[in-house]
């Protein structure tokens, strides 16, 4: 075995509690790359729930093949390889795992499995935050999807980690050469899906909300809470993209198209038009947290969190995820009918940003 003398602390400590069966200290261990892990898991499967679930499977397979690890690559990359090679696993083995054109002609593709990830679950580490944004943001991840799974893991490992041809094709067992091909095409793909966008994933990107994504999810939240149709219309590009998520055939991709399907839906008539809304941010993108109450029930329920894709002022793109019953984001089930503070101190950091200061 490598001589543990040589390793990293994180890399010696790991073979020493797998060399003694040491089940707490390899939790310990592991658990300090859980963020970045789940993270991973996410822009391979764009839902929060499974990339969960993978990112236990990941430190679940690590612990049975914990006496494999010599030390001979990074315990970081070590865990990436099992992680990457789970979600494969998982994505072979589902059938639901795939995308359905739109009814509408130009509005794409639907992503139903698609789900927004928390901000308070991103890395903590300031090099890896540097580019989250760019790389979580919902527009990313679903052009992701477009991309085959094994090619979709190279474009992640190479352009998103950036790891080198060599280090991806034996994290994934291929040749540098397959590597090196499926690359190119995946970077074709992501330029049809994102033509507006770099692929240069590892350049320095910024990740705080601008004065005009504050302003109008402010002006968002206030023309919903007052029921404001025209406010509404007014805060979105005539070209708006409107998805409801996992609903299939929901996507509009024109802000009357959507305006006009809200108001037959039942929304902001009797009954659907009592409404509490705190600002948040998922994915990096700014949102608002949407509570409804019913005439006979005394509390706000949650109801609709809407991630919201600014451009210029406007609002281009408008995904919501039905989050009845759905205690998503750290964000509290139900808020008071009171006229109090939305959330107290105690929850803000797990829900919502300086996007609601005045």
């Amino acid at each position: 075995m490598t001589d543990a003398r040589l390793l990293g602390d994180d890399e010696a400590a790991f073979i020493a509690a797998a060399r003694s069966n040491d089940a707490a200290q390899f939790a310990l261990i592991t658990e300090r790359h859980r963020r970045e892990l789940q993270v991973h898991c996410y822009r391979m499967l764009a839902n929060y729930d499974d990339a969960q679930d993978m990112t236990q499977e990941t430190f679940l397979r690590a612990w049975n093949k914990r006496e494999s690890f010599k030390g001979h690559a990074a315990l970081r990359t070590w865990l990436y390889r099992i992680a990457t090679n789970a979600c494969l696993d998982f994505l072979d083995k589902r059938n639901d795992r795939i995308l359905v054109p739109a009814e509408l002609p130009g509005a794409g593709s639907e992503v139903h499995y698609l789900q927004p990830y928390p901000d308070l679950m991103l890395p903590e580490d300031p090099q890896e935050s540097a580019v989250a944004r760019e790389t979580i943001e919902l527009a990313f991840i679903v052009a992701v999807q477009h991309l085959p799974p094994r090619q979709r893991a190279v474009f992640i490992l190479r352009d998103v980690l950036g790891w080198p041809a060599s280090k991806a094709a034996n994290a994934l067992e291929l040749t540098v050469a397959s590597v090196t091909s499926a690359l190119q095409r995946a970077r074709v793909t992501m330029r049809e899906q994102l033509p507006d966008r770099r692929l240069d994933w590892r350049r320095p990107a910024t990740h705080e909300l601008s004065d005009d994504e504050r302003d109008v999810v402010k002006s968002y939240i206030d023309a919903h809470e007052r029921n404001d149709l025209d406010g509404l219309m007014s805060l979105l590009r005539d070209d708006l993209r409107f998805a409801m998520l996992p609903d299939p055939g929901t996507v509009t991709v024109t802000a009357k198209d959507a305006v006009d399907g809200w108001g037959s839906g039942g929304l902001f008539q009797r009954g659907h038009d009592d409404w509490r809304c705190t600002a948040t941010t998922v994915n990096r993108m700014p949102a608002a947290a949407l509570y409804l109450r019913t005439p006979d029930d005394p509390e706000y329920r949650l109801f609709t969190i809407a991630v919201l894709h600014i451009v210029d002022g406007k609002i281009a793109e408008l995904t919501g995820f039905d989050a009845t019953d759905k205690p998503w984001l750290g964000l509290p089930p139900t808020l008071s009918s009171d006229k109090g503070p939305i959330v107290d101190e105690s929850s803000a950091r797990a829900a919502v940003t300086e996007v609601t200061a005045e």
